[in-house]
């Protein structure tokens, strides 16, 4: 499972405003956190643009990596 993936699983799941460290903490959750605090906190970053790509969330505020649920 990508983190793309398991961050999308646990989107759909739990729903709500997603930022780096909900992301990292999903990441551990689902088994694909691995690596020190940084490398987590960019891998979560990443998988947040990547499931935003795919329309699932949007992001809220430009200057930060927070997003919530795309409005169906």
């Amino acid at each position: 499972m990508t983190h793309q993936e398991a961050l999308a699983q646990s989107v759909r799941a739990l729903g709500g405003t997603w930022d780096t460290q909900r992301a990292v903490t999903a990441l551990r959750d689902a088994g694909v956190g691995e690596g020190d605090r940084i490398q987590l906190e960019k891998r979560a970053r990443k998988a947040l643009r990547d499931v935003a790509a795919t329309g699932l969330i949007v992001k809220t505020d430009p200057d930060s990596a927070t997003y919530r649920i795309a409005d169906q």
